[in-house]
């Protein structure tokens, strides 16, 4: 499987490559965006696996800092689409024909508008300096490749060290044009009347980041991640940055703009933000959802599910028809089109291999006493055993729809949320993160309000705090 999803990259570095290939025109915040057929497919992706952050104030937020900041760039008439990510992860990355993500997990950890400009504005400059065209080998974007290995494998671990490694290996277009792409959108935030010291900022939050995952991996024994190679490529006194944020500030314009940022703004939008993991709706129609098992499939109009302690059976409204799903030990040295082979009852026709979202198996009709039922197995975690009566097209649509879920489709329990306070007197980190209720409560209030490893706020300051 891995040598699979190492397959899988190389043909997407392949599709990336160049500047040729065939575009598409696709509708984005009711927008026609003429964008290369991978781009279109790869935004796409995104959405479905992903999700966009159900919070249209700040939607609007983000893309009218963004829109600022375009119209202050090199290419100003271009179009650019950004979209926030319903994605607890700190990240922030830019597709070609200028699709731009932040991550949800990513505003929480910074403190004014300015920082994300400043972000905002990096991405950018990787578009208008046309840096996903010019690197040696154009790949995609470390949270595509992540969740498209989540998909084909159904593998959590996987899906982590997609994250982790991902950035560097799919993602990083190297030191050169992280600082082009610096000096770009610096000068852009100068031009907008964002203070481009804010990019600074941002470095410092990342690394107080990396700094508490290497403690953490130190502990847990596993590797650490990055911001798609800032981590790697940005010292805390990178001088290099320094000058480019400097010269950036001290370019003369005949018409110096205002700063936009107003106070309490930024803080407004992120009061309420989820926080971490979010307990992420499971309501697509016709649709069954197994937490436990890590599983759903889709099953036709007018059918129920009842899950009961053996098995999970669809049914059909008049009872002609159903699908009853058990499960077996998974043994690996016997196939899947063996074991159908070998356990069915009656006369087997029709039996074909099934690949599916990254899932093996086999299916066949059984026929015995003028009887016949859909058959099928499919691999993942354990043996998913299927029984189908009535309709063979009915039985399928159960059997070929499934799959594991993806990362937003598991329920994950109620979110938490940030919420701003005025620091009491008396109070510290470590009592006002006493009523959060999560893993090193402290460090990630730490964290999230520039505290970290050490230092207290002040009496009267404003911070946030997680419930």
């Amino acid at each position: 499987m891995r040598t699979f999803v190492l397959l899988l990259v190389s043909i997407l570095v392949s599709a990336c490559s160049g500047t040729g290939g065939t575009s598409s025109t696709v509708t984005v915040g009711g927008r026609q965006v003429d964008v290369p057929d991978v781009t279109a497919d790869e935004h796409q992706r995104l959405i479905e696996t992903i999700g966009i952050y159900d919070d249209p104030e700040v939607a609007a937020y983000v893309d009218g800092i963004g829109q600022l900041l375009v119209a202050n760039s090199s290419m100003p008439d271009a179009t650019f689409t950004f979209t926030v990510l319903d994605s607890p992860d700190i990240n922030a990355f830019a597709l070609p024909g200028g699709f731009i993500y932040v991550n949800r997990g990513l505003l929480a950890y910074l403190e004014t508008e300015a920082e994300l400009a400043g972000v905002i504005a990096h991405e950018i400059g990787h578009i208008t300096e046309n840096h996903h065209s010019r690197r040696a080998t154009s790949q995609t974007t470390t949270t595509v490749l992540a969740t498209t290995a989540y998909i084909l494998t159904g593998s959590g671990d996987l899906y982590d060290a997609a994250q982790m490694y991902g950035a560097e290996v799919v993602s990083g277009f190297g030191r050169d044009m992280e600082l082009e792409a610096d000096a770009a959108g610096a000068e852009f935030m100068h031009r907008s009347g964002y203070d481009a010291d804010a990019l600074l900022s941002v470095i410092g939050v990342l690394k107080d980041q990396e700094m508490y995952r290497r403690v953490q991996a130190k502990a847990s024994g596993k590797p650490t991640g990055t911001y798609h190679g800032l981590y790697a490529s940005h010292p805390r006194n990178d001088l290099r940055l320094q000058t480019v944020i400097k010269t950036a500030n001290s370019l003369d314009l005949a018409d110096q703009p205002e700063n936009p940022e107003q106070p309490g703004v930024f803080r407004s939008h992120v009061e309420g933000l989820v926080f971490g993991a979010s307990a992420q709706s499971q309501s697509e129609a016709n649709r069954f959802y197994h937490n436990k098992l890590d599983f759903t499939f889709r099953y036709p109009e007018g059918w129920t599910v009842v899950q009961g302690s053996r098995d999970v059976t669809a049914q059909s409204a008049d009872g002609s028809a159903s699908v009853t799903i058990t499960l077996s030990r998974l043994d690996a040295g016997v196939t899947a089109g063996d074991y159908l082979a070998s356990t069915a009852s009656g006369a087997l026709s029709d039996q074909r291999e099934l690949e599916q979202f990254g899932l093996s198996g086999s299916t066949a009709i059984a026929s015995a006493g003028g009887n016949s039922k859909r058959l099928a197995v499919l691999d993942h975690r354990y043996r998913f055993l299927f029984e189908g009566t009535g309709a063979d097209a009915d039985a399928l649509t159960v059997i070929e729809s499934f799959r594991p879920l993806v990362a937003k489709e598991k329920a994950k329990g109620p979110s938490r949320t940030l919420h701003y306070v005025q620091v009491p007197r008396g109070a510290t980190l470590e009592s006002l993160s006493s009523g959060a209720r999560i893993p090193d409560a402290e460090d990630q209030l730490r964290l999230i309000n520039g505290y970290y490893p050490v230092g207290e706020p002040r009496i009267g300051d404003w911070i946030k705090t997680i419930r």
